[in-house]
């Protein structure tokens, strides 16, 4: 698919300003989307959205269908007499840059059984909670019971549940449907409001004339409702213990490669029944976003496979993927689907020719140009047209953080002299850089536009803990910021029309 030239800012909802701990879809996301579409803007690229799991990591969540009720807001539950302002008086001192997830854990998620309790007793609500439950059945009652389940073992992951409940055995299920009734409830509840103020944001978006950019991890978690709910679709052993796992050799972001622990799929399985998961996934998706990236695209293609036992990803092997077979079933259901390909990390020739057959557009990474001295696909003046550049990524250091701390004596002067700049600004100098590109999607973070450092790193790679906490306070959308990026979308012919 061929995309027209537009720009777009790449922030995740959790970031938002808002007085609640977390980013949320409440009102200050809205004034958010104000921003983005006053600038000229014409996209809004965000990381994936489900329940997150351990680390915090939006690409290791307990299901790839269900939302994060993190992102649910309170002052939009307070309207729907849910909760009072009363209620939240024991809120945390919350630091307005930084996500403490633990104790967004212990509060925010108590506010939310309360407002349960409340809804329960309001009949006019459940006529389209009901409603909600039938169309989101295919994975919800499912999820409801995985994540009720998991809160009576105290968190723990269902590869330790007793086996009857592990295994899904029907009786053992049945009995904790009817044990955890109110439980299971409860996290539906969380679903359909997490839905409800999505749905209604992404509505005010696309009035705007904004298109969303969201994500598509290839893999799951181990500890989701995915796995525990069809085990068969991965190589896991008779008592659904995992056997191999993903993740990638060594590359620019690791030395040992990134051991991501997230078992593989039987691809074979997946063929046999035509993709049947896959198509559903897409399907929920793209009710979500318009345009999907494709993380890690080349394990489509060839993946690295890595023993369950290992303790970093060198010992792997490449095995084949299931390649174009799998997209001409997407294409069979859906058409032409607005896909974008991460193709980063080892690339092989294979990689790019799927890509390429399939039209899809690949990613560029403006702080990968300046080092090394031969060909360098990174650099502007070698992308083609359909191809989708960033100053970095949410797994990139900011420009001003990659500048000051990890670029080289050598790729800090390259970088210089590539743009005829003294580096002093160097964040907006990479940023009008890419915009003046011949790239049809150029996109940037917030913090490259703030000019931050290094503590506004959203993740480091193969790390656990201090990720995924970055926000921004309202303040900082300032009047010169938006003047600067209306300019640099107006000379650049990006503006939205």
């Amino acid at each position: 698919m061929k995309y027209k030239r537009s720009s777009g800012l790449l922030l995740h909802p959790t970031s938002f300003p808002g007085e609640y701990g977390i980013g949320d879809l409440g009102p200050q996301a809205y004034k958010t989307i104000d921003f983005i579409a006053e600038a000229g803007f014409a996209l809004w690229q965000i990381l994936p959205l489900g329940p997150t799991s351990y680390g915090d990591s939006p690409y290791q969540c307990f299901s790839a269908f269900a939302g994060n009720p993190y992102l649910i807001s309170f002052d939009f539950l307070i309207e729907d007499q849910l909760l009072t302002k009363a209620d939240l008086q024991d809120m945390p001192n919350f630091d307005p840059h930084r996500v403490d997830y633990g104790a967004l854990y212990e509060w925010k998620l108590a506010k939310l059984d309360l407002a349960y309790q409340r809804f329960k007793n309001i009949t006019e609500y459940q006529p389209e909670f009901e409603e909600f439950r039938k169309q989101k059945s295919a994975w919800l009652e499912d999820f409801g019971l995985f994540m009720a389940l998991k809160d009576k073992f105290n968190g723990q992951s269902w590869v330790k549940w007793e086996l009857p409940l592990k295994l899904r055995e029907e009786q053992a299920l049945q009995a904790a449907t009817e044990e955890l009734q109110d439980q299971i409830g409860a996290h539906i509840f969380r679903q359909y409001y997490f839905f409800k103020h999505w749905q209604a944001l992404k509505t005010y978006v696309e009035n705007k004339g904004i298109q969303i950019i969201g994500d598509i991890p290839l893999y799951v978690a181990e500890d989701s409702s995915d796995v525990w709910t069809h085990p068969e679709l991965y190589y896991m052993d008779e008592e659904s213990n995992t056997t191999v796992v993903a993740g990638v050799p060594p590359d620019y972001f690791s030395k040992t490669g990134q051991l991501w622990g997230n078992p593989i799929y039987r691809w074979e399985t997946h063929k046999k029944n035509g993709y049947k998961w896959w198509i559903a996934r897409l399907a929920a998706t793209l009710e979500i976003v318009d345009i999907i990236r494709l993380d890690h695209f080349r394990g489509l293609v060839g993946y690295w496979e890595v023993p369950a036992d290992a303790e970093t990803a060198i010992n792997g092997r490449w095995v084949p993927g299931p390649g174009r077979d799998l997209f001409d079933a997407l294409k069979e259901e859906f058409g032409d689907l607005p896909l974008i390909a991460e193709d980063l990390g080892e690339i092989t020739p294979d990689v790019f020719e799927l890509r390429d057959a399939l039209g899809l557009p690949g990613m560029k990474i403006l702080q990968f140009g300046f080092d090394s001295d031969d060909y360098n696909s990174f650099l502007p003046h070698h992308y083609p047209l359909n191809c989708v550049a960033y100053t970095g990524t949410h797994d990139n250091n900011t420009v001003k953080g990659w500048y000051e701390n990890d670029a080289s004596e050598i790729a800090q002067h390259k970088a210089r002299i590539y743009m005829g700049v003294s580096g002093e600004n160097i964040a907006h100098d990479m940023i009008e850089l890419l915009w003046s590109s011949r790239a049809n999607m150029v996109l940037a973070p917030l913090q490259d536009f703030l000019q931050l450092g290094s503590q506004a790193r959203m993740n480091f790679p193969s790390t656990l803990g201090g990720n995924w906490e970055w926000r921004f306070t309202e303040d900082q959308l300032t009047p010169e910021l938006l003047k600067y990026m209306k300019a640099q979308n107006k000379i650049n012919n990006r503006w939205r029309e």
